[in-house]
């Protein structure tokens, strides 16, 4: 707090400068609106270029959509907790490869196979029905390979119509088609569970889910692998150095000929040769934000039609162990929104936790509910697996969907909207640039998306105001900052 309340007085009594021509031979100047991974990937490439950059972070800490809690005393992630892709390839890894071993973050991972459908080895799964016994293993194994018979034929039919459809009606076109698909019983809970699971990644409903664009993500070799220490260290690596300016809410931005001016809540205006524009998806969504001149159409067009899921953690700390030593705890019934499934973090980190992970219709439902009846509810989930479960000593609670900071987790393709507004968001407009995950084509929903859209915002960003600089610009002079 000390630090922040040092940079406000720093932003008090930083040099004003009325008349925008005066900025002729000032030094480059950004202004990242939004302080999670990609803005911060933006700001950290763009100030060790050498500009000068003020990242304006609408809530009370950084990281967005990444939060490592340590109220247990440990740390526990209650956004993204992932890296998918352990591999050379992926543009996070990349970079921070190095840094991560410095700091010693190791990976536990889930999972060798690159694989929406599992993310987690099928070995590591123990499910139960509504009544406490454990579906045999070979079942389980048996009816994930029907699901994926399924969602190959699914694929016969995305060629053959024309128009989209969702992922749940090109399901019941494959079991008109294929009666031989159809499972019933404890073999159909499972079915609904893998169903359910499918959900989760794309945090919504499979009767919103693109037939068309669901499996457009390109999915990096190397498998899936859980932050074991959290993903804070990596933030905090980033932001190291910058100037970012905490509960800071953007209410306006202005493109104009010489540069942009962005006002706050309190009518502070900051002003920039160029800004980047790196808040969730379902910000943007909300209009909270005002851009003048409007943004093109097309721009807006996305915006309005890309999806936003919701998938959202319980997180239940527990005295002592009780469960068994899987990865993965599931609850299979008669419908995907009365599935459940639970993290099992001793597995990977040691600590007596247990994460509940609700998505699309039913994470909504129980953001409705009080935290501690939200805890309460996966409380009980867990006693249909487990009915012998002792009382969890604390709980952690997500709000991604209410959360006014970021209205949603991560983005996915609706129905009939295409996979190209991933790109359509990403383009600039005049001399203002994007960042996030809900711009990368390749790799939307995913940090390692939003972290690369954020370098590739700041490298574009860098050459359009270079253009009007020269490679020779001066760097020393601070951000025009005014009260109006």
């Amino acid at each position: 707090m000390d630090s922040q309340n040092k940079s406000n007085r720093q932003l008090q009594t930083a040099p004003c400068f009325s008349n925008p021509g005066q900025r002729a031979d000032a030094s480059p100047s950004v202004i990242v609106i939004g302080g999670g991974i990609a803005g911060l990937a933006a700001a950290r490439a763009l100030h060790d270029a050498s500009f000068q950059v003020v990242v304006l972070e609408s809530r009370d800490r950084i990281g967005g959509r990444i939060h490592t809690e340590y109220s247990f005393g440990f740390p526990v992630d209650l956004g993204a907790s992932w890296l998918h892709g352990v591999c050379k390839e992926n543009p996070l890894a990349m970079p921070l490869a190095p840094l991560i071993g410095r700091l010693g973050l190791p990976l536990y991972r889930t999972s060798g196979d690159n694989s929406v459908l599992y993310d987690h080895n099928l070995e590591s799964y123990a499910l139960f029905d509504m009544d406490g016994n454990q579906v045999p293993q070979d079942l389980v194994t048996k009816v994930g390979e029907t699901f994926e018979s399924i969602l190959k034929e699914t694929d016969i039919i995305r060629q053959e119509f024309s128009e989209d459809m969702s992922i749940s009606c090109a399901i019941s076109m494959v079991f008109d088609r294929r009666p031989d698909l159809r499972l019933d019983g404890i073999a159909h809970k499972v079915l609904q569970w893998y169903l359910c699971r499918m959900e989760g990644w794309f945090a919504a409903d499979a009767d919103t889910i693109s037939l068309k664009c669901w499996d457009q993500e390109e999915l990096l070799p190397g498998g899936h692998g859980l932050m074991v220490r959290g993903y804070r260290p990596v933030i905090n690596t980033l932001a190291k150095g910058l100037d970012i300016r905490l509960s800071q809410r953007v209410t306006q931005v202005v493109r104009r000929y010489n540069g942009v001016k962005v006002t706050v809540e309190d009518g502070r205006t900051f002003v920039a040769d160029a800004a980047v524009i790196a808040v969730p998806l379902g910000v943007l969504k909300s209009n909270r934000i005002k851009f003048e001149p409007r943004l093109p159409e097309r721009k807006e067009a996305g915006i309005n039609e890309l999806g936003v899921g919701i998938e959202n953690k319980i997180i239940l700390h527990f005295e002592k162990v009780f469960w068994p030593n899987v990865e993965f705890l599931g609850l299979v019934a008669e419908s995907s929104y009365e599935c459940s499934y639970f993290l099992n973090l001793h597995k990977a980190t040691g600590h007596n936790v247990l994460v509940y992970m609700p998505a699309g219709q039913l994470a909504r439902d129980i953001e409705k509910l009080s935290d501690e009846d939200a805890a309460n509810f996966a409380f009980k989930q867990l006693l249909r697996i487990l009915p012998n479960a002792t009382t969890p000593v604390q709980h952690l609670v997500s709000h991604w969907g209410t959360d006014v900071n970021s209205l949603g987790s991560y983005s996915y393709n609706t129905v009939g909207k295409p996979h190209e507004f991933y790109e359509w968001l990403k383009i600039p407009v005049d001399n203002i640039f994007f960042a996030g995950e809900a711009m990368s084509m390749d790799y939307p929903g995913s940090v390692h998306g939003a972290y690369s859209i954020g370098l590739m915002a700041a490298e574009d960003c860098r050459m359009r105001v270079l253009e009007r600089y020269g490679e020779d610009a001066p760097v020393a002079v601070p951000l025009l900052i005014s009260r109006m």
